[in-house]
């Protein structure tokens, strides 16, 4: 399989809408721009899409907007708590920039990774 690099243009918007909190950690994941806190990713680039790791409710509000869906790196493998942030709402610096925040909320809330 063979993966494409993520357009500079969405890497832009992604870096843009990253929260100004000194916890959050940008660092590269499988080579595409990704946020982390405590070692938990909750935000990255894949390709052309943006995703991000959201707790249940906010999981279900965006899987109801057109274009979003779980996040699959590979056919039929999804990543569990893991929403395709769809292409008009990462088109909204505001309203990407808003559901990053909530992924980071999230993952606030999970124990650190160990190293």
């Amino acid at each position: 399989m063979q993966w494409k690099k993520s357009p500079p243009e969405l890497i832009a918007a992604f870096d843009k809408a990253a929260p100004k909190d000194s916890r959050a950690v940008k660092k590269p994941m499988f080579g595409y721009p990704a946020l982390f806190v405590n070692g938990n990713m909750f935000a990255g680039t894949y390709q052309d899409k943006v995703v991000v790791r959201l707790a249940e409710d906010d999981r279900a509000r965006l899987l109801k907007e057109k274009g979003a869906g779980p996040f699959e790196p590979m056919p039929g493998r999804a990543m569990k708590e893991y929403v395709v942030v769809p292409a008009a709402l990462v088109a909204k610096p505001a309203s990407l920039r808003a559901w990053i925040e909530r992924g980071l909320q999230y993952a606030l809330t999970l124990p650190p990774k160990k190293k």
